[in-house]
């Protein structure tokens, strides 16, 4: 008996040797803190947090496996990768389901979302492109990266699904970041977005306008387009310093509050556990992003570098636009709380791209020359 449960340590710990144990430890706080609120989000069905639990456990089965990959072996496959990302979002517009915004592929065991498997695809194929390219980028490799970045986020937008299409932008453009790209090159960028806004208004749908409006004065339809927005504001506001406890909050109970299992969830949260529970929330967040550039920066190659601090400030943009809409600073995007929100796409997706990141800070660089 002893000498199997030696070998089934010794079996444990070779599989775990390449996982970044208190990166590991805070992901897994911040999803014991998404199961305690779909427990009470959900009103009792534990069905919905079973299945939650269940996509975690898939989603760390994906960083398990993909922190054994060394940086070299997974940038071989990117090219395929994307490519893939790419042929499955293009079926969406043939054989998707759901709402206009949120379509999925139905492969009967679970539904697909190609969009959030681009969240990894896209910031992989850009540092991919990157790594043999010369650093730091000048006209020619902005021009080739914004084509790979542009590509899957104009199909994703045309779904339409404006708030994902971005942050798959944005997941590409902090790849471009980081790999050394002059100020002025960006505040050349910044300024031409700011001019094109009023160009992009016309091009966007009525709902998006409504949104948008609305984050303006939600007050002017707070029976319509402006009641999730209150609702949420309410909550937030009704939890207090330490929240009205776990299962009391009425928002979400007395169905007060939308979206209460997936984009709203930060408000249930808010709302039971106060501000004091949303300050542990945001820190454990916060202490996710700064391990995940931690670990990129000790990155042995230019690829794996690069991927690595772009999935960490991607992440960190998820938290602070979920974030930030809830509360009423940025207009209502559908974009779901980071592991925090119902989902299961999303949820593997971000976990895998966190078994990249513990895998480039596994293949560290030798600073000893």
């Amino acid at each position: 008996m002893s000498a199997l449960l030696r070998g089934l340590t010794t079996f444990v710990w070779r599989w775990l040797d390449r996982v970044d144990l208190p990166l590991l430890a805070g992901l897994l706080a911040i999803m014991g803190l998404s199961l305690a609120v779909q427990a009470s989000a959900a009103g009792g069905d534990g069905r919905a947090v079973i299945a939650q639990a269940v996509r975690f456990g898939v989603g760390l089965g994906a960083l398990l496996l993909l922190t054994r990959l060394s940086p070299s072996t997974l940038r071989q496959w990117t090219p395929l990768a994307y490519v893939g990302g790419l042929v499955l979002l293009g079926l969406v517009f043939v054989f998707g389901s759901g709402r206009s915004a949120d379509l999925w592929l139905d492969l009967g065991v679970f539904h697909l979302q190609p969009a959030e498997l681009l969240k990894l695809g896209v910031p992989m194929m850009v540092a991919w492109f990157l790594h043999q390219a010369r650093l730091p980028p000048g006209w020619t490799t902005l021009a080739i990266s914004a084509a790979i970045i542009g590509l899957p986020v104009g199909l994703i937008i045309l779904q339409p699904d404006l708030g994902t299409g971005l942050l798959v932008g944005a997941s590409g453009v902090f790849a471009v970041f980081l790999a050394g790209i002059a100020w002025w090159r960006i505040g050349l960028f910044a300024g031409l977005g700011l001019a094109a806004l009023p160009i992009g208004w016309q091009f966007l749908m009525p709902y998006q306008k409504d949104r948008i409006l609305t984050f303006l004065d939600p007050e002017s339809d707070p029976l319509g387009t402006g009641w999730n927005i209150i609702q949420s504001k309410i909550a937030i506001g009704s939890g207090g310093l330490t929240g009205k406890g776990w299962g009391q909050g009425t928002q979400a109970h007395l169905d007060f509050l939308p979206e209460h299992t997936t984009d709203f969830v930060f408000a249930v949260y808010a709302e039971e556990f106060g501000w004091l529970g949303v300050l542990l929330l945001l820190g454990l967040y916060l202490f996710v992003v700064l391990r995940s550039l931690w670990l990129a920066a000790q990155a042995r190659d230019t690829y794996a570098r690069l991927l690595a601090g772009a999935l960490g400030l991607t992440f960190s943009i998820y938290v602070i636009v979920n974030a930030g809409m809830v509360a009423g600073f940025l207009p209502v995007v559908g974009v779901p709380m980071p592991l925090l929100s119902y989902g299961g796409t999303s949820a593997v997706s971000l976990l895998a791209g966190f078994g990249i990141v513990m895998a480039a800070g596994a293949h560290r660089r030798s600073w000893g020359g």
